[in-house]
């Protein structure tokens, strides 16, 4: 598989991308029983600049990787988010795809993720549709209710948010803050994109069964929930405080039921607490408007943010030439 004919929008509409303008980050940490399977893949479906960013590993990760030909740099700090930032200084490609080292993800996926991102999507993820089976139950009811979270607080409509395999452009990664650790990596770079443009999406993929020993638990998956909301917080805070104002709501209707059922049904008449019933609920319905509103708003900014985008490319390709 030599290039890929795709049809892309923008400066890339009527070109053929080539596999050589792609570059694969692999972020390992012990992983000498996958490795060398995932870097063999990797080759056989067409792509050649590999990067394996190694987090310190005890085992053969580093001797496998080496013996096979590819780049490989050791990260500084520790945690995969430290490793995917300090591989992307090496990136000297437009694309780089990103995916783990575990033998879970097949690339035989990426040039369906180049093709999907070539239509101007800024991040395009892998969502393990098939093959979920082979992720821990924990693992995928935190997975659920993770991305769950996120598409409520982000305007998303996602299915796997924390995929570790998944496409962007350089310009994208470049303009990410980089301010999670560990494994929350995956929410802020999709918090980031579907904040500043929206043009996220995923396509489905098949979820192998990893080869070595897990290092995603019940603790991990409680420090990224904990990061989706300060990335809320930090791209959205209207929504934010909002959303959190509209739960009011809920103790503003039981406790307008408590009154409303003695009054009805009892003859007992709460004032007090009627009047409370009656602030919380008026307080969470009006935050509930101003929600949507913050939603609104924001999605008027993306749509904003990508006309400017189309206008400095159509600029820059009318630029008289020197």
């Amino acid at each position: 598989m030599g290039e890929l004919g795709l049809m892309v929008s923008g400066m890339d509409v009527g070109r053929r991308i080539k596999n050589s303008e792609v570059t694969i980050i692999i972020p390992v940490k012990d992983e000498e029983e996958a490795i060398g399977l995932v870097i063999d893949e990797v080759r056989k479906a067409g792509y050649e600049n590999i990067l394996v960013v190694d987090g310190h590993s005890r085992d053969r990760t580093v001797e496998i990787a080496l013996s096979k030909g590819v780049e490989v740099i050791v990260q500084p700090g520790k945690g995969k988010a430290d490793a995917i930032r300090a591989g992307i200084e090496y990136v000297k490609t437009k694309y780089v795809v990103i995916m783990d080292g575990d033998y879970t993800y097949p690339a035989e996926y990426i040039p369906k993720l180049i093709e999907k991102a070539m239509k101007g999507y800024d991040e395009v993820i892998g969502a393990r549709v098939k093959g979920r089976e082979n992720i821990p139950f924990i693992n995928r009811v935190g997975n659920w209710l993770l991305t769950k979270m996120f598409n409520l607080l982000f305007d998303t409509n996602l299915r796997d948010v924390l995929s570790g395999m998944y496409i962007l452009n350089l310009e994208t990664l470049n303009g990410i803050e980089w301010e999670t650790k560990g494994f929350s990596i995956e929410s802020e770079i999709a918090a980031h994109v579907a904040s500043q443009t929206g043009r996220i999406t995923e396509i489905p993929i098949k979820y192998r069964k990893r080869l070595g020993k897990a290092k995603l638990g019940i603790k991990h998956g409680l420090f990224i929930g904990k990061d989706i909301i300060n990335l809320a917080w930090r791209y959205n805070p209207a929504f934010f405080i909002f959303s959190l104002g509209g739960l009011l709501l809920i103790p503003g209707l039981l406790l307008g039921g408590y009154v409303a059922y003695h009054y009805f049904f009892t003859g007992v008449k709460y004032y007090v607490k009627g009047l409370v019933a009656i602030m919380l609920t008026s307080t969470g319905l009006t935050s509930i408007i101003m929600a949507i509103l913050a939603l609104f708003v924001k999605r008027v900014e993306r749509r904003i943010i990508r006309r400017v985008a189309q206008l400095e490319k159509m600029l820059g390709n009318h630029a008289p030439q020197t």
